[in-house]
C-alpha cells in the first residue's frame, strides 16, 4: 500500500513550486471566467501583480521563514543535542522508543514546528545510532515515523502559521475579522483539549504498533554529528567568545521576558506575535549555541530548508490578489455557504483544508489562499472566526503525514526512504482524524 502511495505521488505530485505555478494559472482561468466583474485579462494581471508584491504578506512570508530557520538551528545546538543524547538512552526497546519519540517531538512541535521537524529527525536518528552501539533489534521505520509526528500538531501550537498571524494587529484579514487572541484558538478549550487527547492517544498507538513489530539490526553510516578541531587565532575568538553570545541572547530574552510579564498591566496572552516567537528563538538560539560562529554555522545548515517558502510564498500571494480582486473569493464562499450549515461548516473546512495541504504543503501559504474563502462564508454562516481558523488548521496538518514535502529533512537525517515511514504516519493520521472531528463537533 505504501509504495503505490509512493508511485502515485511521484505520478501526479510535481515540485512544490510548480504546484503553485499551476494553480496560479488554474485560478487566472477561474477568475477571468467566474468572476462576478466584469475583468479583462490585464486586469487580472494587475490583480496578481499586486498579490504578488503586497507589503504585509511579504512580511508573513518572511515571518514564517525566520520561524522555520530559527527553530531548526535551535534543534542543531549542542544542548538540545546533550538532552536528545540522554532520552535516547531510555529508548531499549521499539515500542518505548516508538512512544517516547512521539510524545518528546508532539510535544517541541506544540511550542515551535521548525524546531519539533528537526528535533523529532534528531531523536529518531539519535536513537538509531544508540541501539546500533549496543545491538538492540528496532523497527527502525516505526522511530522514523514517530519522529515526524510533530506535524501534527504545529498549526494548532504556539507557532501555527494562522492562529499567531490574526493575533497581530494589522494583519491582512484585519478588517472582516479583526485580531483574535491566542487564547481564543491555540489556547481555546477546543484545541487544548485535542492537543491533550493527541499527546494521550498518538504515542499509545506508536507503543502498540511497537510491541507489534518484529526489530532487526540497525545498520547506521557515520554519526549525525562530527565534532572538528579548528584553530582560532586574532579576531575569529570574538566569533567564539561565549561571553559575547550569552550577552547578547541574555539581553533579547531579558526583553522578551520584560515584553511577555513586566510590561502588560495583566497578564494575557496578546504579546504571542510572529515577531516576538521569532526574538525568543533568535535570543535562545544564539544563548544555547554559546557562540556566533556555532550558531551562523546552524543557520547556514537550517536556511536550505526555507527556500521553498521563501520562492512559493510570493505565488499564494498573487493567487490571494486574484481571488479578492476578481471577486472570486465570494464565488467560493457562496458554494461552502449552499452547501453548510453552522454545524457542517468547521467540518468541510477541515477536509477541504485537508485536500488543499497535498497541493499547498506551506500551512502559511495555504492561510493566504483558502483564508479568505473561509472567512467569508464563516461570516454568512454566523460560524466564530476563531473556530473556522482552527478547522483550516487542524485539516492543514492532518494531511501532513500523507504529504512527503516536510518529511523531506527528517529522511535525510536518518536515512529512511518515505515509503518505509508512510504506512505508519497513515495511521497516526487516522487517529488524528477521529480526534479533530470530534472535537469541531462537540465544541
Amino acid at each position: 500500500m505504501s509504495a503505490k502511495l509512493i508511485r502515485i505521488f511521484k505520478a501526479l505530485l510535481p515540485a512544490p513550486f510548480t504546484i503553485a505555478v499551476i494553480l496560479s494559472v488554474i485560478t487566472f482561468l477561474l477568475a477571468y471566467f467566474l468572476s462576478p466583474k466584469d475583468v479583462s485579462g490585464l486586469q487580472l494581471l494587475t490583480f496578481w501583480e499586486e498579490g504578488l508584491w503586497n507589503a504585509p504578506l511579504l512580511v508573513f512570508a518572511v515571518q514564517m521563514m525566520l520561524m522555520l530557520v530559527l527553530g531548526h538551528v535551535l534543534a542543531l545546538s549542542n544542548t538540545i543535542s546533550k538532552y536528545i543524547d540522554k532520552a535516547s538512552r531510555l529508548c531499549t526497546n521499539t515500542s518505548t522508543a516508538a512512544a517516547w519519540v512521539t510524545l518528546l517531538t508532539l510535544l517541541v512541535s506544540f511550542f515551535n514546528w521548525g524546531l519539533g521537524l528537526v528535533f523529532g529527525a534528531i531523536f529518531a536518528r539519535k536513537v538509531g545510532e544508540y541501539a546500533s552501539k549496543n545491538n538492540i533489534a528496532l523497527n527502525y521505520p516505526l522511530i522514523g515515523a514517530a519522529g515526524y509526528s510533530g506535524l501534527m500538531v504545529w498549526h494548532g501550537g504556539i507557532s501555527g502559521s494562522a492562529p499567531i498571524k490574526i493575533a497581530e494587529k494589522g494583519h491582512f484579514l484585519e478588517s472582516k475579522m479583526g485580531v483574535i487572541s491566542q487564547s481564543e484558538t491555540i489556547f481555546s478549550s477546543m484545541n487544548i483539549t485535542a492537543s491533550l487527547a493527541l499527546l494521550i492517544v498518538l504515542p499509545l498507538v506508536m507503543f502498540l504498533l511497537g510491541k507489534k513489530s518484529d526489530g532487526k539490526k540497525v545498520i547506521l553510516s557515520s554519526p549525525l554529528i562530527d565534532k572538528e578541531e579548528t584553530k582560532i587565532e586574532g579576531a575569529e575568538r570574538l566569533d567564539h567568545s561565549k561571553f559575547l553570545a550569552y550577552g547578547f541572547g541574555g539581553v533579547i530574552l531579558f526583553y522578551c521576558f520584560y515584553k511577555a510579564i513586566i510590561l502588560p498591566n495583566e497578564l494575557s496572552l496578546s504579546f504571542i506575535t510572529p515577531n516576538f516567537i521569532n526574538l525568543f528563538l533568535l535570543g535562545l538560539g544564539i544563548s544555547l549555541h554559546a557562540s556566533f560562529n556555532s550558531f551562523l554555522k546552524g543557520i547556514n545548515q537550517a536556511i536550505g530548508g526555507a527556500s521553498g517558502i521563501l520562492i512559493q510564498f510570493p505565488l499564494y500571494f498573487g493567487i490571494m490578489g486574484l481571488m479578492n480582486s476578481s471577486g472570486l473569493v465570494s464565488v467560493f464562499s457562496d458554494f461552502f455557504v449552499s452547501i453548510s450549515n453552522s454545524t457542517t461548516f468547521p467540518i468541510f473546512t477541515f477536509f477541504s483544508a485537508g485536500i488543499v495541504n497535498v497541493f499547498v504543503p506551506s500551512g502559511g501559504g495555504q492561510w493566504g489562499v483558502q483564508g479568505p474563502i473561509i472567512i467569508e462564508a464563516a461570516s454568512q454562516l454566523n460560524v466564530p472566526y476563531w473556530k473556522s481558523v482552527m478547522a483550516l488548521a487542524y485539516g492543514d496538518q492532518i494531511t501532513n503525514m500523507l504529504q512527503p514535502f516536510w518529511a523531506l529533512p527528517l529522511l535525510g537525517i536518518t536515512g529512511l526512504k518515505a515509503k518505509e515511514i508512510l504506512p505508519y504516519s497513515l495511521l497516526l493520521m487516522l487517529a488524528g482524524i477521529v480526534i479533530f472531528i470530534a472535537a469541531l463537533l462537540v465544541f
